[in-house]
């Protein structure tokens, strides 16, 4: 019962940030924090609407953070509410073109200054990959990538494809790892009490002295890290 009556409210909510925001971004359209605004309205909201407690192990690593490279485990569509509550500031994230067909938050979306690809076009991907590696290095921003590339589905870790290890190495930024433990269909959202979710950022991985010879190297070091941390996290976590 509970859960039936929490949708249509978190969708309302969403449907309101988005207007609302979007309707704010359109007097400072692409500025560098309107990621970090946007997102930590959408997880604030979210998460109590929908009873999920969030706990951030290492959060003070994505304060000052310099421009970096944010690599993510990527799992569920409720990502956007998880994940929101540590994006650091200064922060766009690489999103699919189609996102903009999305009511309300395609217009938000875009006006964050987040990046579009489209994977079907390879001059796209190339002329995205430029965007990115200058919005590192002369817009002071960072990049929020899944590196997996898909949805994971609770699986743990999916292999990473290289885009944002070259990407860090092109831009001479390090790779900052985040490790959201394993949630998908776990949360109860009948339960007033739906779970908890734990969340561990790890220490920047350096790319000084790189090629883009070592992004197959640098790929398997994050993925390494990031699949010890998940397996613990996993392993300790409370029953959600």
């Amino acid at each position: 019962m509970l859960y039936i009556l929490r949708i249509p409210v978190a969708f309302f909510a969403f449907i309101s940030i988005s207007v609302i925001g979007a309707l704010v971004f359109l007097f400072r359209p692409f500025n560098p924090n309107n990621t970090w605004i946007a997102a930590r309205s959408f997880s604030w909201f979210g998460t109590k609407i929908l009873g999920i407690k969030i706990n951030i192990e290492g959060a003070e690593l994505c304060e000052n953070m310099p421009p970096s490279i944010v690599v993510v485990n990527h799992q569920d569509n409720l990502d956007l509410i998880i994940c929101g509550s540590v994006i650091p500031k200064r922060t766009v994230t690489v999103g699919k073109r189609s996102l903009l067909l999305l009511p309300g938050f395609g217009l938000i979306y875009w006006l964050a200054g987040n990046v579009l690809i489209d994977r079907k076009n390879s001059k796209n991907s190339k002329a995205t990959f430029n965007t990115t590696t200058e919005a590192l290095t002369k817009g002071n921003r960072s990049i929020w990538v899944f590196a997996e590339g898909t949805r994971n589905k609770g699986k743990n870790i999916l292999p990473f494809k290289k885009g944002a290890f070259r990407m860090a190495i092109e831009a001479g930024v390090p790779i900052v790892p985040i490790c959201v433990a394993s949630y998908s269909g776990k949360l109860e959202l009948d339960r007033l009490d739906s779970g908890k979710v734990d969340i561990k950022v790890l220490e920047p991985i350096s790319t000084q002295g790189m090629t883009v010879k070592d992004s197959g190297e640098l790929m398997e070091e994050c993925w390494q890290k990031m699949k010890m941390t998940l397996d613990r996290l996993d392993q300790t976590s409370n029953k959600i």
